[in-house]
């Protein structure tokens, strides 16, 4: 559901969190000009709780999905953007590995595939905890230590040979090697290396990210092209095409209309983060 950068901290989990939990982000968003907020698909599963107002979110931007609202969302990993409305909120993001999505949410990462599920859905009453205690800490410190706190007890809930033993590790490695190269790997090379034929790692991959490794690939290398577009002093859009893997230009434009629905120029004047923090 996207990285929101504007004011606030990020924190790395606790050590024993780190094969399951990429990052904690808190945001406060209050004071900016209403609008939507293009969250992209990424490399992570993400899980936002609000810390005030409910979560006004669109599985798809400016293609007239249904706005919900959530107090708590979990996201599975997606091949398009989804729209945050309105912009002003306050909250943290977790962004889950496919490790930490079996372990602290208990269900295989495809089945919150292009999803947005209530985090109760998940985490049952641990949701509700995790919700209260966050609202009551006054810092970002205390909130992050709140999210190890919980978070390692949704991992233990698992026990000795529990949710994140079933990941198969050729699905865990290519999942690793993708994201270390940007989606820039050929995926018949990976499986041979994996000692799979591409067919039986796109099955394995999909069956348990919910994604093809393709596809993946693909999104990895969207989300380099939007990290390096949404940066202060951005490159102009050649040089972030070449620089993120694209053949050329006219590659990165249909990507991205792909990704968020819109060309890159038009999401530039529509996102309501730029320059904001």
């Amino acid at each position: 559901m996207g990285d929101h950068t504007a004011a606030g901290t990020s924190a790395r989990p606790a050590p024993a969190l780190r094969r399951y939990v990429d990052s904690y982000v808190g945001f406060d968003l209050r004071g900016l000009a209403a609008g939507v907020h293009c969250g992209p698909p990424g490399r992570a599963l993400t899980t936002v709780i609000s810390l005030a107002d409910p979560l006004e979110v669109a599985a798809g931007v400016d293609d007239g999905s249904p706005v919900t609202r959530f107090g708590s969302v979990a996201g599975g990993l997606m091949c398009r953007s989804v729209a945050i409305h309105d912009g002003r909120q306050q909250g943290v993001q977790v962004a889950l590995t496919p490790l930490g999505a079996r372990a602290v949410h208990g269900v295989p990462v495809a089945e919150l595939a292009h999803r947005l599920v209530p985090l109760d859905e998940l985490l049952g009453a641990l949701a509700a905890e995790l919700s209260d205690r966050l609202r009551s800490a006054t810092t970002w410190a205390a909130r992050f230590a709140v999210l190890d706190e919980l978070l390692l007890r949704a991992v233990g809930r698992g026990g000795p040979g529990g949710h994140e033993h079933r990941v198969r590790p050729e699905v865990a490695e290519a999942w690793r090697r993708l994201v270390a190269a940007r989606g820039g790997v050929q995926i018949g090379a990976l499986a041979a290396e994996l000692g799979w034929s591409r067919r039986y790692l796109g099955e394995r991959f999909r069956g348990e990210l919910g994604l093809s490794p393709k596809t993946f690939a693909r999104v990895l290398r969207f989300a380099h092209a939007h990290e390096l577009a949404a940066a202060e002093d951005p490159l102009p859009w050649g040089e972030v095409a070449a620089v993120s893997g694209y053949a050329d230009q006219a590659h990165l434009v249909r990507d991205w209309r792909a990704f968020t629905g819109r060309s890159p120029r038009a999401w530039r004047r529509g996102e309501v983060l730029l320059g904001a923090g």
